[in-house]
């Protein structure tokens, strides 16, 4: 089959299509004959940075989701041509990931979907809305009384959050750099647009959030736990501003009386969770945001744009 597979830390330019075996499946896994895979930053890390690590099983086929198939559903639950996004739980770091026209998955990371999505849409869905819907329903517990900000608006699981926020009856700031992405955040739901100059706790705001997903991280952690009203939620699910931790953490200090912090990990999905996340796609009728779709072959240029930040939205590689 074909596949991308790294050997160590490389350039963008370095990754092209080899033929390695399509994966022999066994107890408690899956094979996938995978359609769609999004791309997402972490990859872009891992050829960078990470993949000269000991802890990485290289020569390791990236990628930490995907849509497809169940070609081979061994001894699980699932059957044979079951629809079914899989993501996560060591995808492309500990075992072979998505980058390739067949992944052997873990039963546990693969679920079957219920979605009259095009492979391209549905490929938009995994990492980026599962994000999106667990930050806002198990961490911030958003519902139709709430005001949420969202920090990284223009980023794709802001753009989600968005979607997502709407459709359970919240208002919604979108929070970005550039007043030129005010139509196309208001466009997908925004109520209001503020520019985010790294201090919104000082600007005056048209209604003060009492919640705030922040996708930008400890960069502008403790400024977003000064906008949300008392009490107020904020939930730290992104590192967009490239500042990783909070040196120096004194909760008592940190943290303003009658605010709740809280963090998003998507290590772990579940079955319930996916199975509410696109009951919510599907009642709302969200179309999942995408902006480029490129073939396995052009995977050099995908990481490139992908590295970059010039997509201007998910990336998806179409794989058939």
């Amino acid at each position: 089959m074909k596949a991308i597979v790294i050997n160590g830390c490389c350039k963008a330019e370095d990754l092209q299509v080899s033929e390695i075996p399509v994966p022999r499946v066994r107890t408690g896994w899956v094979l996938v004959k995978v359609h769609a895979a999004g791309l997402n930053h972490s990859e872009a890390i891992l050829r960078m940075f990470e993949a000269d690590n000991d802890y990485i099983n290289t020569p390791i086929v990236p990628g930490i989701e995907c849509v497809g198939e169940v070609a081979d559903a061994s001894d699980t639950d699932l059957h044979v041509g079951d629809k079914v996004i899989a993501l996560m739980g060591g995808m492309g770091r500990s075992f072979n990931g998505s980058y390739a026209e067949y992944a052997m998955l873990p039963a546990k990371n693969v679920f079957k979907v219920d979605a009259e999505l095009d492979w391209i849409s549905l490929a938009a869905v995994p990492e980026t809305y599962f994000t999106a819907y667990g930050s806002l329903v198990e961490c911030l517990l958003l519902n139709s009384q709430d005001t949420l900000l969202v920090r990284g608006a223009t980023s794709t699981v802001g753009q989600a959050a968005i979607q997502l926020a709407k459709a359970l009856g919240a208002k919604v700031i979108g929070a970005c750099r550039r007043e030129s992405s005010f139509e196309m955040l208001k466009a997908i739901g925004a109520d209001y647009c503020i520019i985010d100059d790294g201090h919104i706790s000082q600007q005056h705001l048209p209604i003060i959030p009492n919640k705030v997903l922040e996708l930008i991280g400890p960069k502008t952690l403790q400024d977003s736990l000064r906008v949300v009203s008392h009490p107020g939620y904020v939930c730290n699910t992104g590192i967009l501003g490239n500042v990783f931790t909070v040196e120096h953490f004194d909760p008592i200090k940190y943290i303003p009386n009658g605010v709740f912090l809280t963090g998003f990990f998507s290590n772990f999905p579940t079955q319930e969770t996916v199975y509410n996340l696109f009951a919510l796609i599907r009642k709302a009728n969200i179309c999942p945001l995408y902006s480029k779709v490129f073939s396995l072959d052009e995977i050099a240029h995908a990481h490139t744009l992908l590295e970059k930040g010039g997509a201007g939205g998910k990336i998806i590689i179409k794989i058939d």
